[in-house]
């Protein structure tokens, strides 16, 4: 994730989400990460208490289930991640505010060991999501979300188990998906 000088200072708390569901198990399922950032997108305190910031990215950091990763985010108009995946976590995301729109690819890609490969046809998958919709995912999900809209933020809620140990970055180019650098927690600190 990239974020503007304006982005949430390091110094400011983790966000404490509404509580976690007594029904869920000590390792996260995907539908266990979906019905938490579905609870804390209606969350609307804490969604409001978000700093927007008008040029990039903003995040904070909450306290997601059975020691997930989890992120409050605001996307301003134009953004997006590019091409990624999450490695070998799972994952949920909800719009919490605004739309964001998720392209993603029906196919698992190696894990390693490769720089370049050609798509098949029929891979390609788009989402639209407003308000208070969303998605869970498995490993390897290769995707890119956006916030087309020309003039109104969107924030959303993000959730991985594990914790993510890396995402690998992408370019696309018609068919030809690139591997282009991979992250890890320390990138990010």
């Amino acid at each position: 994730m990239s974020v503007s000088p304006a982005a949430v200072a390091a110094s400011n708390p983790v966000a404490t989400p509404p509580a976690p569901n007594p029904t869920a198990t000590s390792t996260p399922t995907q539908a266990d990460l979906l019905d938490f950032v579905r609870r804390t997108a209606a969350d609307v305190d804490l969604i409001a208490s978000l700093p927007l910031d008008p040029e990039g990215r903003t995040w904070v950091r909450l306290e997601g289930p059975g020691g997930s990763e989890a992120w409050l985010i605001g996307w301003p108009p134009g953004t997006g991640t590019g091409w990624h995946d999450h490695a070998d976590s799972v994952g949920a995301f909800v719009t919490a505010a605004g739309e964001l729109k998720e392209n993603a690819l029906a196919v698992r890609l190696p894990a390693d060991g490769w720089k370049t490969l050609e798509l098949t046809d029929g891979v390609d998958r788009e989402r639209r999501l407003p308000a208070g919709k969303g998605r869970s995912f498995g490993r390897h999900h290769v995707h890119e979300v956006l916030n087309e809209s020309s003039h109104q933020h969107a924030i959303s809620v993000h959730a991985y188990y594990p914790p993510l140990p890396r995402i690998r970055r992408f370019s696309r180019s018609g068919p030809i998906l690139r591997l282009e650098q991979v992250e890890r927690p320390e990138d990010w600190q």
